[in-house]
């Protein structure tokens, strides 16, 4: 990196040691301003209503009697034999229940979280801190199962040292939830003091958290009161950096031969949707103050397909929000956008049940017992049951998956994927779900791209014309062909690096940002061939993981047009990091760029930051024995994950490295003590067991490394290191049967 590079990413550090947040504020003259949801409601009275009420105005509120829903009359709640006791004193709202230490402390609560169908209760602490007590009030109907005190996790003890306790990091509200729950939140967390200065324009979710700041919409008003509006440019929406307009004038009609409306002409911009995504989607926030109408990838990095967040085949797993699933659907592709089915103030569905998918499907075809298999008015019949099941959330939240799919049991089956049939006929198999759908509706169509997507994680060899054909489709959704590029890494070959090529160069957002998370996997000599172009893509999120990952590689070659744009990338890499410097992942990506860049001090000083901040963070430790190893102090590496060891939930990882330090060292009873523990860990991966497996058959136990192999087989039936390793060890052995026999298996002949 050059000098002028590294001067401005001092500068920038040095920048965002005198700012709160890492970003100096600029302070434009006729930059619009937030003005506040009363001004609005002078003029949007019919709007305000309808938002009165809603989830959104009662997204945080202050903790008074009546915000607070849970039961505060002396009530008490046992968790594994930590009595907590809710109660009033004085006028305030109290829990007492074990804290930081493990003892029972008495906390005022500052406020309420949410509504329905739970509540959360958010209790002060200091450096500006607010923590989500993970001891919850169902607010359900006692019909319903509601009314009652409960843990959002009931089934495993969370004691005061456990990373999930509330009063730890990843219950924090300042990074965790508060820019959804409030309108122009302003994280402002101190990485000098540690500490947040958190504020809002409005605590909930007001008009202006989706219209934009107001200020000169409401000189518009004004103006336009007086009369004198003509005199000034106030834009084309009045004031506002965008409008809602795209169903303006749309009208949906209904082809009676397929019973499937079609939208009057195509949806052409993103912008009700990706305002809406901004929180209703699994994502990380990259770069502070997202405003509606910027682009989605300015500002949040989007999560794909990727497990435990998704299965296969796109169907929901983890928490993901709504967009990832709907982005899927055929609705989206269609033009169909959130307004569509619901009323954007209220929140609630523009008509009751089926009617409002009637909206576009006539009832005439759809809800007939030909097409759902099922009594008239019967739950099955209705078309969420079959098309958005259900999935809870945080013990009782239960979420509808927007993807709107077809059932496929037949992929159930095949690739161990849920299906909602089986869901509601629990005393049949997928099998038999099957075999009903194929005899009433035909054979499912077979090139689904779940198969693409499972033999990409799985690392087959089919994987990559599966993942090729994919990716070119572009009849699949942008969601799915990306996800598929971020596992085309690992099959990295002269067809597949063509075909990279091509994704870097495309205009799909998406594409993009899955090739520049991706793009490490690529060996160093090749990434530039695919990261360059990504520096000059449209979102900045992408710009930024482009540069991250040219980091370390030699820029000599390189115009100096490009150096300059992998600056500016390397800018809004660091920017963003240090934004989130109160997450250790952040502060290690920051250790890692230092590291790379040679500034040992700097990259010590950001992984025991991050040490500090979250004992748990397994990388942080084994990155900072890396640090240690390229100094050649073997003695120091082992000292630092010693000391993860003592911490660490998951010590697989920490183990394995501990066991190739040894190995570094030649002294392979310690190594092979360590590997072992690393590859015996339940959910072990296939490459500790392929590592533990060569260093066996190193050491001369070729028959205990074929013994872990074929046992790292049973759970890993396709992965190449592991078949490969097996083909090599027959053959020095001479036993050409078995080396065949494998052979074939990596192949895909067998």
């Amino acid at each position: 990196m050059n000098t002028r590079a590294i001067i401005k990413i001092l500068l920038s550090t040095l920048l965002f040691l005198f700012t709160a947040s890492g970003y100096a504020q600029e302070n434009k003259p006729d930059q619009a301003k937030y003005v506040g949801g009363q001004k609005c409601v002078q003029c949007h009275q019919s709007e305000y209503r309808d938002w009165q009420g809603s989830h959104h105005d009662q997204a945080m509120q202050d903790a008074t009697p009546e915000t607070i829903l849970g039961d505060f009359n002396n009530a008490h709640f046992d968790y594994f034999g930590v009595e907590s006791e809710f109660y009033r004193m004085d006028g305030q709202f109290f829990v007492k229940t074990d804290g930081p230490d493990g003892q029972l402390t008495e906390y005022p609560i500052a406020y309420a979280f949410g509504v329905y169908p739970l509540q959360q209760y958010l209790i002060k602490f200091p450096g500006g801190r607010l923590q989500a007590l993970n001891i919850v009030w169902d607010t359900r109907s006692e019909e319903e199962g509601g009314q009652r005190w409960y843990h959002l996790y009931p089934d495993e003890p969370i004691k005061h040292d456990d990373e999930l306790h509330w009063t730890g990091l990843n219950q924090n509200w300042n990074f965790m939830c508060a820019d959804c729950h409030s309108t122009n939140l302003q994280k402002n967390y101190n990485s000098n003091t540690d500490s947040y200065d958190t504020t809002w324009s409005e605590i909930d979710v007001s008009c202006e958290a989706c219209h934009g700041p107001a200020s000169e919409h409401v000189h518009w008003a004004e103006a336009e009161a007086k009369g004198t509006a003509a005199s000034y440019h106030w834009g084309e929406h009045k004031g506002f950096s965008l409008a809602f307009d795209e169903r303006k004038g749309v009208a949906w009609s209904m082809n009676l031969e397929t019973g499937i409306a079609k939208r009057s002409e195509p949806r052409t911009t993103q912008k009700e949707l990706e305002t809406c995504a901004a929180c209703h989607s699994r994502r990380s926030t990259a770069h502070p103050n997202a405003k509606p109408g910027q682009p989605f990838g300015d500002n949040f990095h989007l999560s794909l397909l990727r497990e435990p967040l998704y299965h296969v085949d796109g169907q929901v797993d983890g928490e993901v929000y709504v967009y990832g699933s709907f982005l899927q659907s055929k609705m989206y592709q269609a033009g169909v956008t959130c307004s569509d089915c619901h009323n954007p103030h209220s929140l609630e569905l523009k008509a009751d049940g089926d009617q409002v998918c009637a909206q576009c499907h006539s009832p005439a075809k759809f809800a007939q017992k030909s097409h759902h298999m099922h009594e008239p008015e019967s739950e099955g019949a209705s078309c969420v049951s079959c098309h958005m099941p259900e999935k809870n959330f945080m013990g009782v939240d239960a979420r509808n998956d927007h993807s709107f799919r077809v059932p496929r049991p037949d992929l159930s089956v095949s690739l161990g994927v849920p299906n909602t049939c089986s869901a509601c006929h629990d005393d049949q198999d997928a099998s038999w779900a099957a075999d009903k759908l194929e005899q009433h509706f035909g054979k499912p169509e077979q090139d689904h791209y779940a198969w693409a997507l499972a033999a990409g994680q799985s690392g087959i060899p089919q994987g990559e014309p599966l993942l090729s054909r994919l990716i070119m489709d572009k009849t699949q959704p942008e969601i799915v062909r990306a996800t598929a590029v971020t596992l085309m890494p690992q099959y990295l070959s002269q067809e597949s690096a063509q075909l990279l090529q091509m994704v870097a160069q495309s205009d799909e957002p998406l594409m993009g940002l899955a090739l520049a998370s991706a793009a490490e996997e690529i060996p160093a000599q090749y990434r530039q061939v695919f990261t360059v172009p990504l520096l000059y893509d449209d979102s900045r999120v992408t710009r930024g993981l482009a540069a991250q990952s040219m980091v370390g590689l030699s820029m000599e070659r390189l115009p100096a047009r490009v150096k300059e744009k992998y600056e500016e990338g390397l800018d809004v890499f660091v920017h963003s990091n240090q934004f989130n410097a109160d997450r250790p992942e952040s502060l290690t990506n920051l250790a890692n760029f230092y590291q790379q860049q040679g500034m040992r001090d700097a990259a010590e000083r950001y992984y025991r930051r991050a040490i500090e901040m979250s004992p748990y963070f397994t990388p942080a430790f084994i990155n900072l024995s890396e640090l240690n190893r390229q100094q050649g102090d073997e003695s120091a590496v082992r000292e630092v994950l010693q000391e993860g060891l003592a911490k660490a939930p998951q010590p697989a990882v920490i183990h394995h490295a501990m066991g190739l330090s040894y190995v570094r060292e030649k002294n392979m009873p310690e190594a092979l003590k360590y590997l072992k523990l690393a590859a015996e860990t339940e959910g072990s991966s296939a490459r500790y067991l392929y590592v533990y497996a060569v260093a066996l058959n190193s050491n001369g136990q070729a028959p205990q490394a074929i013994e872990v192999l074929e046992k790292g087989l049973e759970r890993y039936p396709a992965d190449t290191s592991l078949l490969s390793t097996l083909v090599s060890i027959y053959d020095r052995q001479g036993n050409a049967k078995m080396a065949e026999y494998y052979r074939q298996k990596l192949t895909g002949r067998n």
